[in-house]
């Protein structure tokens, strides 16, 4: 029988090395060696959703893996992936070290240097169980429990940014849907969760923070049971002891949670330190909260830079979300999307505080109304990021009925796209045809809008006329003139050849000289002809002298 063998070995002599004694073992079939943690575990899931079989037998984990500490990986590995069996390959081969790595789950060590004798037998004994365990999980159906439970972190680009917000409103509508889901507050000096869902609870993550290994029983009695059914995972009353949270006590309780339910959304808050670096490194999905504003915008690429430096999450694999997001502001979601180098989230959240201030000031944002555009779009958020449970997401069946469903489950999106299609179509043809009816109702209204603009273009002209008649037929007066001559002549200057002068009078009236125009209207356009609608406009100007 033929032994797969997956390396993980991140130093690259150390991989040939490996590589090279691999190749020499009879029946060995060895796999490129990956360079890391992440790595690892991101193969296994990616293979255990394929198949139990496509699962190699044996893995290698060598000591000076990183960033996730070698026993800590290999626990991670026997609790997601107990059909596969893991060799430790480390310097140290004292009895507390082998006692410490069998308690993690590995199935045997070997020390450095390597020796053929040694690493074959370790991997002959590792593959056997292996063989075993498969041969026993595959008489049951679903016994197999695959990549464990989605982790979700959610970090504010900057303070204020509405984080906690978005974290508890992602745990409640995953928990609504009816999936099991705990929420863990990592804002280690300032975390809210406590205040918003109105908790009283002396127990904290720090009190996981001295235990090696976090069973079962010591994880329940640090949760508390919310009213919602979410588990919670508090930050510490006293806020210096957040220090006390490491990096390896992070990674400890973000694995053990992740076995234990199916969303695990963290609350990072704003201050990077170890312990929330850890938890975005090992998260499914890291959401960055921003608001469209310019200082908001510019902490969020300094957050995604710093992030990539630290090689923890890169631009790419992050979603921004933007909350209090309106239609008139400049900063839209397409510029933050391309500010930041991030994907935005569609489902971006209103601003529209009046309708969480009641909930939040109460410290029950679980009482949120539903009406609330607030609570709607981060419900839909939630939908979006795949935290809610759907008829074809939930299980409990075999590997064969899985592989149906995905065949039935392809059937109703094509359907499902038909459908949509045909319905655009039938909506785009509806919306025509209800422009075609209404075309000469529009057509009519523009006329009647255009006839108006003439009519009050003619006026003016008429008016101005006047008033230039009225002034010429005041200069002429005097000296025995009438000024009747000037004063229409001036008038029909000053009119375009296209309007029709149905009168034009011009005559001293007491100490004024006026003018009177009438224009006949043109329709629609000048020359067109008239609807016979006559436009009077009267001026007067003062006579400086009589006859």
């Amino acid at each position: 029988m033929t032994t797969r063998i997956l390396p993980a070995v991140g130093d690259p002599d150390a991989a040939r090395a490996v590589i090279t004694l691999l190749s020499q073992l009879p029946d060995a079939e060895p796999a490129n060696p990956v360079t890391d943690s992440t790595a690892l575990l991101d193969t296994l899931a990616r293979l255990a959703q394929e198949s139990l079989d496509e699962l190699p037998e044996v893995v290698l984990v060598h000591e000076r893996i990183g960033p996730v500490p070698a026993l800590e990986l290999i626990r991670e590995v026997a609790l997601r992936f107990p059909a596969v069996g893991v060799v430790l390959i480390s310097a140290d081969a004292s009895p507390h070290l082998f006692t410490a790595a069998m308690d993690s789950g590995a199935r045997g060590l070997v020390g450095l240097p390597l020796s053929y004798e040694e690493l074959a037998g370790r991997v002959q004994n590792a593959a056997s169980w292996s063989v075993g365990v498969r041969r026993h999980l595959g008489a049951g159906p679903d016994v197999f429990s695959g990549p464990g439970g989605t982790v979700v972190t959610v970090t504010g680009a900057k303070g204020g940014m509405g984080a906690t917000l978005c974290a508890v409103q992602l745990a409640l509508a995953a928990r609504a849907s009816g999936r099991t889901v705990a929420l863990v507050d990592l804002d280690l000096q300032s975390g809210d969760v406590a205040s918003y869902l109105d908790v009283q609870f002396r127990r904290s993550i720090v009190d996981l923070a001295g235990i090696s290994d976090i069973s079962p029983r010591v994880l329940q009695d640090a949760l508390y049971t919310h009213a919602t059914g979410l588990g919670l995972l508090l930050a510490p009353a006293e806020g210096e002891r957040g220090e006390e949270v490491t990096d390896r006590v992070a990674r400890q309780v973000v694995s053990a949670l992740r076995n234990r339910y199916e969303i695990v959304v963290v609350d990072c808050g704003t201050q990077m330190n170890s312990a929330n670096a850890a938890a975005i490194e090992m998260a499914d999905q890291a959401i960055l909260v921003v608001t469209p504003d310019v200082v908001a915008v510019r902490a969020a690429k300094r957050m995604v830079r710093l992030w990539d430096r630290l090689q923890i999450r890169k631009a790419e694999e992050t979603t921004t979300v933007v909350n209090r997001h309106t239609r008139n502001t400049e900063i839209q979601p397409p510029l933050v999307e391309k500010i930041t180098g991030t994907r935005v989230a569609r489902s971006a959240i209103p601003s529209h505080y009046k309708e969480l201030q009641s909930a939040a000031d109460a410290g029950r944002l679980q009482d949120l109304d539903s009406r609330s555009t607030v609570k709607q779009a981060l419900w839909a958020l939630a939908g979006e990021l795949g935290l809610v449970k759907t008829t074809e997401s939930s299980g409990g069946r075999g590997r064969n009925s899985k592989h149906n469903d995905r065949g039935s489950i392809g059937l109703r999106g094509r359907k499902d796209r038909e459908h949509r299609d045909h319905r655009e179509h039938g909506d785009r043809g509806a919306v025509t045809a209800e422009l075609a009816g209404m075309f000469p109702l529009i057509l009519i209204v523009m006329v009647i809008m255009w006839q108006a603009a003439v009519w009050g273009y003619t006026y003016s002209l008429a008016g101005n006329a006047a008033d230039e008649g009225a002034r010429a037929g005041t200069a002429a007066y005097g000296d025995g003139g009438s000024g009747v001559p000037e004063c229409q002549a001036a008038i029909r200057e000053r009119l375009p050849g296209a309007w029709d002068v149905s009168n034009a009078t011009c005559n001293p009236e007491g100490n004024l000289y006026k003018a009177r125009v009438t224009l006949t209207t043109p329709i629609l356009f000048p020359g067109a002809g008239n609807f016979g609608w006559d436009t009077d406009g009267e001026a007067g100007a003062a006579l400086e002298g009589g006859n």
